[in-house]
């Protein structure tokens, strides 16, 4: 069973920065799963935002985050990464991560374990 806890979420404004970790229970091999970050603002649907392969040497994103978002891994530390530059009142929502056997996917489906979310507001 892997446990995720993610951290680092706040109010901002648009146009400055956060950087969301996402850190594993002790016991997960981390080698063993591809992880992703996904959000989900009120009244929406959940969002592929980006993802990573277990051993960080491919990252995606959600076209809405492509050159503002930054995904990364230490997996001797079993954490998960998300530098978020040059924030919009857009990106405004809860955020997951969410950890998976295999590879990546950008589909909230394929993953089995969630965090709880951290909220992320951003005002204009």
């Amino acid at each position: 069973q892997v446990q995720l806890v993610e951290s680092g979420g706040g109010s901002v404004q648009a146009g400055g920065s956060l950087r969301l970790s996402c850190a594993a229970s002790p016991t997960t091999s981390m080698y063993l799963y591809a992880m992703g970050w996904f959000r989900q603002a009120p009244g929406k649907a959940r969002e592929f935002v980006s993802s990573i392969t277990w051993n960080g040497a491919s990252t995606f994103y959600g076209d809405s985050v492509k050159g503002r978002f930054t995904i990364s891994r230490d997996n001797a530390k079993r954490t998960l990464y998300l530098q978020m530059n040059s924030l919009k009142p857009e990106d405004t929502a809860v955020y997951y991560c969410a950890a998976k056997r295999g590879g990546s996917s950008d589909y909230h489906g394929d993953y089995n374990y969630w965090g709880q979310g951290t909220q992320v507001t951003v005002s204009s």
